[in-house]
């Protein structure tokens, strides 16, 4: 394996090891419990969301991504789960304040919990791992461009919570493959 190929997985490894794990059972509790589950986050980060979303729709669980013409409105029951690894993103922060204001639950995933968006959520999950807050000068540390390190923690971490939401769900392989797509 070549030395960069090592150096992008140990990074990964420090990244997802730094995780609390009983703040992901937190997490898995919330969109368990969930009426609905809405997701937002930007970029490349929302990409990773996606994929998390569509694995819940896998699992039988209501859920949307803001932007989808199917988005229903959000209110008491329901909960928004925002991927803002920065920790304060202007988008963020006004969807928020709107899902607040409805008065659903707020989940935040990020790499800054002191930002402006952790700092509105009822429950906070950080992954320590450089994004584009932190890319830059003495504080960059990543051999991954910009929030490529946060952006890998993710598909890690969501691939994590799906099995721990199969496991607590009583889901089937079987149960999620039938909930797949036959339209491609």
């Amino acid at each position: 394996m070549s030395d960069l190929y090592r150096a992008a997985i140990d990074e990964l490894h420090t990244a997802v090891s730094g995780i609390d794990d009983a703040a992901v059972d937190v997490a898995c509790r919330e969109i368990a419990g969930a009426r609905h589950v809405c997701v937002y986050a930007g970029g490349r980060e929302g990409l990773q969301l996606r994929g998390f979303a569509m694995r819940l729709f896998h699992m039988g669980r209501s859920v949307s991504v803001v932007g989808d013409m199917t988005t229903p409105p959000l209110g008491p029951g329901d909960l928004f789960l925002v991927v803002c690894g920065p920790g304060e993103i202007s988008t963020s922060v006004a969807l928020v304040g709107v899902a607040k204001a409805a008065g659903a639950r707020v989940l935040v995933v990020t790499a800054q919990p002191s930002g402006r968006v952790p700092q509105m959520a009822d429950v906070v999950l950080t992954i320590p791992a450089q994004t584009m807050a932190d890319d830059q000068g003495a504080s960059a540390r990543s051999v991954l461009p910009m929030g490529s390190l946060f952006e890998g923690a993710l598909f890690v971490l969501f691939e994590v919570m799906v099995l721990k939401l199969k496991t607590s769900l009583g889901l089937t392989a079987e149960a999620m493959r039938a909930n797949h797509t036959n339209m491609e």
